[in-house]
């Protein structure tokens, strides 16, 4: 499990395919000295398994699922956003991430504000019922508020459904991957875990005794 706050920032260093998935070589801005074969690093938001690892880098594998279903973050120079699964005595800074996404979001538009910016994103439809104003979303692995979201119940109703923004302010992007966004980039986006069990209460307990048995 993890919480959507960055650590530091990776540099894709290598990837090719091996075995039927992607190999990917990763150098953080400064080497963990602890990593344990096995253990779990979000990057991207794409929660992956460190398969080996050097003095200035480490391995993931990435399956044909996993290539198809995140953005396309794993090509040699890319960055990023690099958390390691939380341990029981750290703070919980974020929300509840699994590193499981559930679609890819395409970034509309990036504005600068005072103090801040305004990044308009457009998510995959099937998750804007998990969208809700100064809820949480996990995107590119930075847990974030939303601010207007769009569609009934959102604060911009005018707008479709499936947008919403987002007001980062500058130590987010130093910090993170997202000081690169423009326009049409796509970015990996998890919805709020809590709502996604609600869903599953909900239709189960109105599901009939013969929907349940099936």
């Amino acid at each position: 499990m993890f919480t959507g706050i960055i650590e530091q920032i990776g540099r894709v260093t290598h990837a090719a395919e091996q075995n039927g998935n992607l190999a990917v070589t990763i150098a953080p801005t400064q080497m963990w000295a602890d990593l344990v074969l096995g253990e779990s690093i979000a990057c991207g938001g794409t929660c992956l398994t460190v398969t080996g690892w050097d003095e200035q880098s480490f391995c993931v594998d990435l399956s044909r699922e996993t290539l198809a279903k995140t953005a396309p973050h794993w090509e040699a120079g890319q960055e990023v956003n690099l958390e390691r699964a939380m341990t029981a005595q750290a703070r919980f800074g974020g929300h509840i991430v699994s590193g499981h996404v559930d679609g890819v979001g395409e970034v509309l538009e990036v504005r600068e504000e005072p103090g801040a910016y305004t990044m308009r994103v457009r998510a995959p439809r099937s998750l804007a019922k998990y969208l809700t104003p100064k809820g949480s979303v996990t995107v590119d692995g930075v847990s974030l508020t939303l601010v207007d979201v769009g569609g009934p119940a959102g604060s911009r109703p005018e707008w479709p459904l499936d947008e919403f923004t987002l007001w980062l302010v500058p130590h987010t992007l130093e910090v993170t991957t997202l000081k690169h966004w423009r326009a049409g980039t796509r970015v990996n986006l998890e919805a709020d875990q809590v709502a996604k069990y609600v869903e599953r209460l909900l239709a189960v307990g109105a599901a009939s005794p013969a929907e349940v048995q099936q």
